[in-house]
């Protein structure tokens, strides 16, 4: 059930962790000045890895915990329609941001150290254009992101953390995207590192937008319609961007590893900790 009073520690619990997600950016952009090459099977394993936990958390924990409160509220059937009519408007919601940004900028389109260190023939002004639109494509992607975590360690920590462990995960080969064009164009790691730490701030500040907005309104209803936006969002996340990222970066069996890891550890925990 919804619990439309929450402390001033929750909220800043909720909000230090969207924070960390946000900007792990930051790690991905020191792994690019100080990396010769990608660890690909690192980066395949836990790629897999996030999506494994965001997957299993979407289907076995938030779409179940809305529907029960949404069937609370509406009745069983009505509440149900609404969980899955809410369920596939956050997978269009974020699918439309996806399509909005062009597939050179878009941060789903992951690349590596050394591929884009292999860009440094190219014009300095083609290399920084390719690092500021990737920082807008992410910041823009942050935004729903940022929301989900802040609304699941809101309402029950044990599984804000998973997630935004997860995201966190995921946002370091943005950072990576970010960084490495715009430190061959200018020349400054200061410079890089600064517009990578900043794209990932788009995540803590689309919680605190939200968080003001939808506060005034939230109730059991409106709740119910977020989380289960928010599983459908963590899902074309895990299924457009994680899996395939994964298999590009790694031999497959390892992506599928990672996967299976994150499920089975979700899992455990939830049985024992919840």
């Amino acid at each position: 059930m919804f619990d439309s009073t929450f402390s001033t520690q929750q909220i800043l619990i909720a909000f230090g962790l969207t924070l960390f997600a946000g900007l792990s950016t930051g790690i991905g952009s020191a792994i690019a000045f100080f990396a010769k090459r990608t660890n690909t099977k690192f980066l395949s394993i836990a790629l897999g890895f996030s999506a494994g936990v965001m997957i299993y958390l979407s289907f076995v924990e938030i779409f179940p915990k809305a529907k029960e409160i949404l069937g609370q509220e509406m009745g069983l059937q009505v509440g149900y329609l609404i969980t899955v009519v809410a369920f596939f408007s956050g997978i269009v919601l974020i699918a439309v941001i996806d399509r909005l940004v062009p597939a050179f900028e878009n941060p789903h389109e992951l690349k590596r150290v050394e591929r884009i260190r292999d860009r440094e023939a190219e014009k300095n002004t083609k290399l920084y254009r390719m690092g500021i639109m990737s920082a807008v494509a992410i910041t823009i992607h942050n935004f729903p992101e940022g929301l989900a975590t802040f609304l699941a360690a809101l309402q029950d920590l044990k599984l804000g953390l998973p997630i935004a462990i997860a995201i966190a995960l995921h946002n370091i080969p943005e950072g990576i995207a970010i960084s490495v064009p715009i430190h061959h164009a200018t020349g400054s790691r200061r410079k890089a590192f600064c517009y990578s730490f900043l794209s990932g701030l788009a995540e803590p500040l689309g919680a605190l937008v939200g968080f003001f907005i939808l506060m005034p309104f939230m109730n059991d209803a409106v709740f119910g319609v977020l989380f289960a936006s928010v599983a459908g969002i963590m899902v074309f996340i895990s299924i457009d961007n994680l899996l395939p990222a994964a298999r590009e970066y790694g031999e497959p069996h390892l992506s599928l590893y990672g996967l299976t890891a994150g499920m089975a550890i979700m899992a455990l925990s939830l049985v024992f900790f919840l």
